[in-house]
């Protein structure tokens, strides 16, 4: 989340007389993330927030993302719902952008992940693609692997600068997803990027996911591959297994893996993480000087490529 937009008290309030959900009371914006600017929204009913959505989130995709937040929370999983204006539409516009007022979750987003959390964690993802199993809409995953190469074009020098020979072992890695990328998994909707920071915990319990606009259609075991990549590498770049297989071992408490889903884990591992480093690298000339957001580092999923060269098998990661 971020704030690339400004609001200010006047805009604010034409935008609010299309709910029932009376003046302000306090509007601040949240300065975490990359993709939207968020903001936080008080009034007399209660804590919303407030999301206007930028150049990488497109309109079209939009009620997919609305309509899975409501479906989740129509399941008792704990996901925003999207509040309806007047009308009984819950998107709107503001200075020409989308827009959307989302219920407000309690809870703190995990710093350091506990292998309790990494856990708990895979015990809630199994319980998001449970809940989802009936939800008919369907959004491709574009930032998957046919759009590496484009997101790729033209940034080898910006890698090297980064570090040195970082190119030629992106390289590499494009090679080989591109020949060795499953054909055909278990799939259906996933969140596709349920760092911690999309997460929130109370009482050791998860108790919120958030940010769920780059949410599309994909193999369900892609959704575990980033979120290994999120939760299980420590600080100095180390995999921590325990924590992996406490992520793994919580999610099959709700859904077992099947055994090609095991298998692939390696490969869709090193995959996640190319899709993260792609989009950090872009982000990185793409963000603003001035915005109040300073972009992810890169290298930390230079880093865990580095590891997910070496992995030979689902047990390097805890399966």
């Amino acid at each position: 989340m971020a704030v690339y937009t400004d609001i200010d008290d006047a805009t604010l309030s034409a935008f609010l007389d299309e709910y029932d959900l009376g003046p302000p009371l306090a509007f601040k914006g949240i300065a975490e993330g990359v993709q939207n600017s968020n903001f936080l929204l008080e009034t007399r009913k209660g804590r919303y927030i407030l999301t206007v959505f930028e150049k990488r989130t497109r309109r079209d995709d939009l009620p997919f993302f609305m309509g899975m937040m409501a479906h989740l929370a129509a399941k008792d999983f704990p996901a925003p719902l999207p509040v309806p204006a007047k009308d009984g539409n819950p998107l709107r516009t503001i200075h020409g952008k989308s827009a959307v007022i989302c219920t407000f979750l309690q809870g703190m987003s995990p710093r350091r992940p506990s292998h309790e959390q990494c856990r708990e964690l895979g015990q809630a993802l199994g319980r998001f693609h449970v809940a989802l199993a009936d939800f008919r809409m369907r959004r491709p995953n574009d930032l998957s692997l046919p759009a590496w190469p484009k997101l790729w074009e033209g940034r080898a020098s910006a890698a090297d600068a980064l570090s040195p020979g970082l190119a030629s072992q992106i390289d590499g890695d494009m090679e080989f997803l591109k020949s060795n990328w499953p054909k055909a998994l278990p799939g259906g909707a996933i969140h596709a990027d349920m760092f911690p920071d999309n997460t929130f915990f109370l009482d050791g319990k998860l108790s919120g996911v958030i940010d769920f606009y780059f949410a599309c259609s994909d193999f369900l075991a892609y959704d575990i591959a980033v979120c290994l990549n999120a939760w299980c590498f420590e600080r100095r770049g180390e995999f921590n297994l325990t924590k992996g297989r406490a992520l793994i071992s919580g999610y099959e408490t709700v859904r077992r893996l099947e055994p090609r889903e095991r298998s692939a884990l390696p490969i869709l591992c090193r995959g996640a993480a190319m899709r993260f480093f792609l989009t950090r690298l872009v982000d990185l000339a793409a963000t603003p000087k001035d915005a109040l957001v300073k972009p992810h580092n890169p290298l930390d999923y230079a880093e865990r490529l580095g590891f997910h060269r070496q992995a030979k098998s689902p047990e390097d990661y805890g399966a």
